[in-house]
């Protein structure tokens, strides 16, 4: 009856350390520090690990945001946020205003990597699409050109 008890709390104890054991989800625990000191109140936190970066994408100020971390330094890369075009620099959103009338924004996000900020916007209209990038507040440069079919 002994060995019987015993067999059985063995065997309870291991599954119930298999089944709440961590698991190894290659995310550094020094990231996710980092993350937690960077990002204090950040809430609907998850993780996707890529082979050079770990990305995290979470809600920051009622904001959705996605940040990269070095996985060879666990330090913060840049922090990326789709933004409306009138979050953007007056320079830069009159330039649209009055450069690229005819186009409609696809997508508009801001790049901010230690002290730099930079901007990227998807525009379309019926035969071409443009992503333009500025590193900055003040121009747009064409980063990419494609013609449509």
């Amino acid at each position: 009856m002994k060995k019987q008890i015993v067999a059985l709390v063995l065997m309870l104890t291991v599954a119930f350390t298999s089944a709440f054991a961590a698991k190894d989800d290659g995310i550094s625990q020094y990231t996710v520090a980092s993350f937690k000191k960077d990002f204090v109140t950040a809430t609907n936190v998850s993780w996707q690990v890529q082979p050079v970066y770990s990305k995290v994408t979470f809600t920051f100020n009622d904001q959705v945001m996605f940040a990269y971390y070095s996985k060879e330094s666990n330090e913060l890369l840049a922090v990326v946020r789709n933004i409306p075009s009138t979050q953007l620099p007056i320079k830069l959103f009159t330039t649209l205003e009055k450069q690229y009338k005819g186009y409609w924004i696809t997508s508009l996000f801001e790049i901010a990597k230690g002290d730099e900020t930079a901007y990227y916007i998807t525009l379309e209209k019926s035969d071409e699409v443009l992503v333009l990038e500025a590193k900055g507040i003040n121009e747009w440069v064409v980063y990419k050109k494609i013609k449509k079919d």
